[in-house]
C-alpha cells in the first residue's frame, strides 16, 4: 500500500502501524535511516553471534524484517508519511535490542577501533558473515609488532591490510610475524625508492613505529 494513498493520520493507530509495517516489508529496510556506523554496529553484533553463539541477538536484515512487530511497531506512532521514516532514531531503536550487559561487552569484544604501535586509533571494518574484521593500516605504524592484533577477548585475529604510504594495499595477512620475516624484505626493496620520504628500515623489529615521514620524525 502506498503511504499517500489515504490520509494515514485519520486511521486508528493500530491499523496505521500495520500498514506501515507492510510498506517496510514490501520496500525493505532501506526505507529506514541507516548510517554506515549503524551498519557496522549490526555487523559487530552478528559477528559476535557467529563467534560466540546465540547469546547475541539475530539482528540480520532477514530476521529484522520477520520481527518488525516486535522492534519497529512501537516507534511508528509519529509516522504517517514516507519522509517520517527518516526521522526515526534507528540507532536507539536497534541498540535497545541488546539486553544488559551486552552493550558494554560489545565495545569490549568488538571495538570499533584498535590502537596500533604508532599510537594511532585505527578503525576496524566488520562483516555480518563473521569473517575476520579488517584493520587497514600503514605498514610503518606496525614496526616492532610481532603478533597480529585480536578482538573477541583474544580469540579472533583481525585481517591486516598493510598499506603503503599512499594508502594502497601491499599485503593482506593474518600472520604479521611471517610477513616481517619473509615478505617485508622484498616489499622494502620494491617500495623504498618509490616512497623514499618514509622509513624502510632493514630491521623492522627494532624500528620506531610511526605515521610520519623521516623528516617529520627527525624534527
Amino acid at each position: 500500500m502506498a503511504l499517500n494513498s489515504e490520509p494515514l493520520r485519520a486511521i486508528p493507530e493500530g491499523r496505521r502501524a500495520a500498514i506501515l509495517l507492510e510498506v517496510v516489508r514490501s520496500e525493505g529496510l532501506g526505507l529506514l535511516p541507516w548510517s554506515e556506523a549503524l551498519r557496522q554496529w549490526q555487523a559487530r553484533v552478528l559477528s559476535l553471534r557467529r563467534w560466540n553463539g546465540e547469546e547475541w541477538p539475530d539482528v540480520s536484515d532477514e530476521h529484522l524484517l520477520q520481527t518488525l512487530e516486535h522492534w519497529l511497531a512501537p516507534w511508528l506512532g509519529q509516522v504517517s508519511r514516507r519522509e517520517d521514516f527518516a526521522r526515526l532514531d534507528l540507532a536507539s531503536i536497534l541498540t535497545g535490542l541488546l539486553p544488559w550487559p551486552l552493550p558494554a561487552r560489545l565495545d569490549e569484544l568488538a571495538p570499533t577501533r584498535l590502537e596500533v604501535p604508532s599510537g594511532s586509533l585505527v578503525r576496524l571494518s566488520y562483516s555480518p558473515d563473521g569473517s575476520p574484521p579488517v584493520l587497514a593500516v600503514k605498514l610503518q605504524e606496525l614496526f616492532g609488532l610481532a603478533d597480529t592484533p585480536r578482538v573477541n577477548a583474544g580469540r579472533t585475529p583481525v585481517m591486516l591490510h598493510l598499506l603503503s604510504p599512499a594508502q594502497r594495499p601491499i599485503q593482506v595477512t593474518q600472520d604479521l610475524r611471517s610477513f616481517w620475516n619473509t615478505t617485508y624484505p622484498e616489499v622494502r626493496k620494491e617500495l623504498r625508492g618509490r616512497y623514499s620520504k618514509h622509513p624502510w628500515p632493514e630491521d623492522p623489529w627494532n624500528a620506531e613505529p610511526t605515521r610520519k615521514t623521516k623528516r617529520a620524525q627527525s624534527s
